[in-house]
């Protein structure tokens, strides 16, 4: 079923899952198209964005935002076109960013609505590079992990959205950029295609010694989004003062319980304070909210210039995002992960 005028498809939590999702954690409905009243528009969702912190919306927990509600739309970001608008600002046509959602229309009183104009030249990356993931590259790793040339920054999930441009930005900033990635295939890619000096196959059976002769003078700033048994591996070679950025942690998102074997909390945390490391946490959207103009001003320069380079996965058609959801989550995609809903 494609994107039509006569009814919104409308993907919905339809359960909570305990550990990964399931073909019953959500749902594909159909309603009819919603109609905007005085003083809104109605949007027609042309991509959606995918990304790891949808799963943690699944849960009814405690965290930074509220849960998704059980028969609600899946969370998400779109960019959209506008269909009808009482808004000043928004004409019919307009290609818009949005928090529309995993469905084809939604009404919008045009708060947190950004216009990209009737004509931009890459709408989907409004999603992708010039939008969440790569402003979180940016901020985390220029405001938190402060690099300096000559130094080591190492990045997790090195050829997704956040990570390749990470390391991307290290080189331009003068430091030896070491990616983690997963397969041959995508480390090969870091290297050739993206400028990492060094790339380590997460799933190499010596993957810490490869790990540490990549970073022979330590790591002085690790960007983390992932967790786990990579950040184990990265946590001895981190150096007195480094900077770890963290954005994320998906190898974890599907977890149910805690890892087996001895608590490690404690020697993590006293090699923190034995080595005056610096961790903070952060959201982006919270932590920097007058840093977009910056961000996008240079990563526009860096991308016309040839120092960024971007690539995209793109997924055509709405009931396939649920598929490449769990794909995203076992670390299956390559690049930014953009599911095509409309038929412009």
């Amino acid at each position: 079923m494609t994107q039509n005028t006569d009814s919104n498809r409308q993907i919905v939590l339809a359960e909570r899952p305990v550990g990964a999702p399931n073909a019953d954690t959500l749902r594909l409905d159909t309603s009819d198209v919603p109609v905007a009243g005085a003083g809104e528009m109605l949007l027609r969702t042309e991509y959606l964005s995918l990304d790891p912190y949808m799963r943690g919306r699944m849960n009814d927990a405690k965290s930074y935002a509220e849960p998704v509600a059980i028969g609600a739309p899946m969370v998400g970001g779109t960019v959209a076109r506008v269909v009808t608008s009482d808004i000043d600002g928004f004409a019919v046509g307009d290609w818009v960013l949005s928090f529309s959602g995993w469905q084809d229309y939604a009404v919008s009183d045009g708060v947190g609505v950004t216009n990209m104009g009737a004509d931009p030249a890459h709408p989907s990356w409004a999603l992708g590079i010039m939008g969440m993931p790569g402003f979180t590259a940016y901020c985390g790793l220029l405001y938190i992990g402060e690099p300096k040339a000559g130094e080591t920054v190492v990045t997790a999930a090195a050829t997704g959205p956040v990570g390749a441009t990470v390391g991307q930005i290290a080189k331009i900033k003068g430091c030896r950029a070491v990616g983690i990635a997963g397969g041959a295939e995508k480390c090969a890619h870091a290297v050739n295609e993206l400028g990492f000096d060094a790339c380590i196959d997460r799933n190499a059976p010596d993957f810490e010694a490869q790990l540490k002769a990549a970073c022979p003078g330590g790591i002085d700033v690790y960007f983390e989004n992932v967790g786990g048994a990579v950040f184990a591996a990265v946590l001895p070679l981190l150096n007195p003062f480094a900077r770890v950025p963290l954005c994320g942690l998906v190898s974890q998102y599907n977890a149910t319980s805690l890892p087996e074997g001895p608590d490690r909390s404690g020697a993590m945390l006293g090699a923190f304070l034995v080595k005056k490391i610096k961790v903070e946490g952060f959201i982006v959207w919270d932590s920097f909210p007058t840093q977009y103009a910056e961000f996008a001003k240079e990563m526009t320069g860096w991308i016309q210039t040839g120092k960024i380079k971007y690539r995209e996965q793109l997924v055509e058609g709405l009931e396939y995002a649920p598929d490449a959801f769990n794909g995203l989550l076992e670390g299956k995609n390559f690049g930014k992960v953009v599911v095509k809903v409309g038929n412009s």
